[in-house]
Order: C-alpha cells, then structure tokens, then sequence
C-alpha cells in the first residue's frame, strides 16, 4: 500500500468560514477538489504527527465517499490514529465529545447543517480543533493560504475501509478505529442533564414527538430518549439518516 504524491493545481473558491467549507456535491466532485482542501488542512496543523483525528459526518450524500479519501490522506500525512463513528455517523456535538474525550489534535466533521442534501444538495467539510470548537480564524486563513499554492496532495493506494462494523484496521501504520457513533455523546448528556427526573416525565402520561427528519440526530434522539429516557417506542420519528434527509 505505498503513498503516492499525486501533483494538483489550486482551486480559487476554497476560502473556508467557521462553519468550513460548503459548497454543491458537484463541486467537491471535482477531480482533487476534496484531496485539495484536506492536504490544505493537514498542512495547516503543527504536529499532526502521530496524533489522533476524528472523522465523522450528518450521514449527507459523499460522505461515506469522502471519509474513505480523509482516511487515506491522513495515513499518507503521518496521523497515527483516527476514529470514525459508525457508518461515518458523527454529529458536530458528538464529534466535540470525540476529540476532547480522546485528546485528539481535531475532528474533520462532514456537514452542512440545515442545508439540503443528495446528489445535487450541499456538502461541507470543517476542521474542529483540540477543545472540540470550530477552527479560529488564524486556522481558516492558514488552510485558506495553503489552497492557493497546493501543488501535491499525499495519499495511500489501499483499499477501502469498512466503516459499518466497530473495530480496528491499518492503513500504512496508521489505526482506524469504527466507534459507537453515539454511547460517548450520551454518557456526555447524562453527566450535564438529571436523566432520572426527565425519565420520570416520559414515563408518566406525558407524551412527546421527535422528529429526526432523517438528520443525523435520529440516533442520538432513539438513543437518548427511547432507551435511556423511557420514552414509548415510536416517540422518535424519521430517525434514520438518509443522505438526501427524506426530501
């Protein structure tokens, strides 16, 4: 599985906000317009070296694609582990938990928040930093600067990685890591919130809707709500991501 050095030219439309970079699908399609904002990014980072990255998304259309690049460039650029949620399933707040619970040196989150998914909808890509926080503005502006004069990008040539079952795998030395997208965040909730009296509530003839919309919190809210919390089964609708939301 050697690394190659594949050469690229820069794209003028990289300039990524606090929310990262957002942009249609058929723009990230572009040939090495994705490997360009990621080389970007992992040459903006001191000491990237050995560290730890997590990687997960809202479950959007390319994302399961674009995890499987993110994997094998951070292999290619030295990172000794990453740790992606299951079936590439991470939501911001998650992934906060993620990197501060491991110390990792930032997350790559695959989001575009509100904004329509599928193969014509929206996608995005924003690097979170060590406290789990979006990336400062030093941070944007450096990774803003690198797009503007990328010349290379590094990457593995393995094969892809199976990120629907939990457990480990090597890529080129690096360890990736398929996490429970969820059984962190949750124990997170429950140190912050009194589950005990919000279950006695969902228990009680208190009854509630949660509707998912096919987002990325469908699992947290089955989790959180239905087992944990009591609720009746049924209380969380749409609860599965789908990567154009459902419409």
């Amino acid at each position: 599985m050697p690394i190659k050095t594949v050469s690229t030219t820069p794209f003028d439309d990289q300039k990524p906000g606090t929310s990262g970079l957002r942009k249609q699908v058929p723009t990230f399609q572009k040939p090495n317009y994705l490997e360009n904002f990621i080389q970007a990014t992992f040459n903006s980072l001191e000491g990237l070296q050995g560290k730890t990255l997590i990687v997960g998304g809202d479950g959007r259309y390319y994302t399961r694609p674009s995890i499987q690049t993110i994997l094998k460039m951070a292999a290619a650029n030295g990172v000794g582990k990453v740790l992606v949620g299951q079936g590439g399933i991470l939501s911001t707040p998650a992934a906060s938990c993620l990197i501060r619970k491991n110390e990792a040196i930032g997350g790559i989150v695959l989001s575009a928040s509100h904004n329509p998914g599928g193969p014509e909808g929206d996608f995005g890509v924003k690097y979170n930093v060590s406290n789990g926080g979006p990336a400062p503005e030093k941070i944007t502006n450096a990774i803003f600067e690198n797009t503007k004069s990328i010349s290379e990008y590094k990457i593995t040539d393995t094969e892809d990685i199976d990120i629907d079952s939990l457990g480990s795998s090597d890529i080129e030395g690096m360890n990736v890591e398929i996490v429970d997208s969820v059984a962190d965040y949750v124990a997170l909730m429950e140190k912050l919130f009194d589950f005990g009296k919000i279950r006695q509530l969902l228990t009680s003839d208190f009854s509630m809707c949660m509707d998912s919309l096919h987002a990325v919190t469908g699992p947290y809210a089955k989790q959180i709500f239905e087992q944990a919390l009591g609720a009746k089964a049924g209380t969380v609708t749409n609860g599965e991501p789908l990567e154009d939301f459902g419409g």
